[in-house]
């Protein structure tokens, strides 16, 4: 496995982070995953409080106890449950982070979070109090670093032109390659780093059957399929091809891949470890073209 450090911050990850999402509740498998993931050399693991109520990140407090100095704890806030259940609705505002940060600490059994992640956002948020709340929870100790996850390109400038952000999570993969309009540009020129999801864009780049995705036609979706495949030395390989796409760019300092079995945990290590050359990241950069951001510009 390989690690860099998260920006210009001295938070080193690996390259290849555990997307916890995607094991939900299940203590009986989830557990043995993450700690095999942690044995095998993935520090980085992201939840959210959104996560199963909640639940997410009990899991994953408990899977890391008496390991918590190994790991790279980040979860997420800002959507608020219901007090009935029935759904969440956005909160950023100060009061509630501070309220919402002491409940992901108690699930998580830890003193602190390594990476505190806005789940979302909006240009009329009240941004600078949501700083305000990050800036406080930082000098108090209950978090290192705080970042955004978001896709929205006025969002990320407002909040690189505002904040000491360490970090944006987006969605990138050669079937969406948006983020390279200006995103990327932008987050390392200001040395913040970016934490990718979707590389297999739900698995269309993995195996999947081609289907229209984003604005890309089912043809188009083939085209780039192939381009991975041509590269990929079997068909176990896909996925690690285009987890390696996202990697190459240098702007990218870890794949944020959803694992719910130990096959796709050894997917994701031997993802960790793969590289594409410059030659193989243009021809697949050239087998799908780089679409353009429609709204939040």
């Amino acid at each position: 496995m390989q690690y860099a450090n998260l920006g210009n911050t001295n938070l080193r990850i690996s390259r290849i982070g555990f997307g916890c999402m995607s094991i939900k509740a299940d203590e009986t498998n989830g557990i043995p995953l993450i700690q095999q993931a942690l044995d095998n050399g993935i520090t980085y693991f992201d939840t959210a409080d959104l996560y199963e109520q909640g639940a997410n990140e009990s899991l994953l407090g408990k899977a890391l106890a008496g390991r918590r100095h190994e790991a790279v704890i980040a979860t997420k806030v800002g959507n608020q449950w219901r007090p009935d259940g029935s759904g969440w609705d956005w909160n950023p505002t100060k009061a509630y982070i501070l309220s919402a940060v002491e409940q992901s600490l108690r699930r998580l059994r830890t003193d602190h979070i390594d990476l505190y992640q806005l789940h979302g956002g909006t240009i009329d948020d009240p941004i600078d109090e949501t700083i305000e709340a990050f800036e406080l929870l930082k000098n108090q100790g209950k978090i290192r670093h705080y970042g955004i996850s978001s896709i929205r390109p006025n969002v990320i400038r407002a909040w690189t032109e505002r904040s000491a952000i360490a970090s944006v999570m987006m969605q990138y993969s050669l079937l969406d390659r948006r983020p390279e309009e200006s995103a990327l540009q932008l987050l390392q020129s200001k040395g913040i780093g970016v934490l990718v999801r979707g590389s297999v864009a739900q698995g269309l780049l993995a195996g999947k059957k081609a289907k229209p995705y984003l604005d890309h036609s089912e043809a188009a979706v083939s085209c780039a399929a192939k381009a991975i495949h041509d590269i990929s030395n079997n068909e176990k390989d896909l996925a690690q091809t285009a987890i390696a796409f996202t990697l190459h760019h240098p702007a990218v300092t870890s794949a944020i891949v959803g694992i719910r079995t130990p096959e796709q945990l050894q997917d994701a290590l031997k993802a960790g470890d793969a590289a594409l050359t410059n030659e193989q990241w243009k021809a697949l950069s050239e087998a799908a073209p780089a679409l353009k951001y429609r709204e939040h510009r």
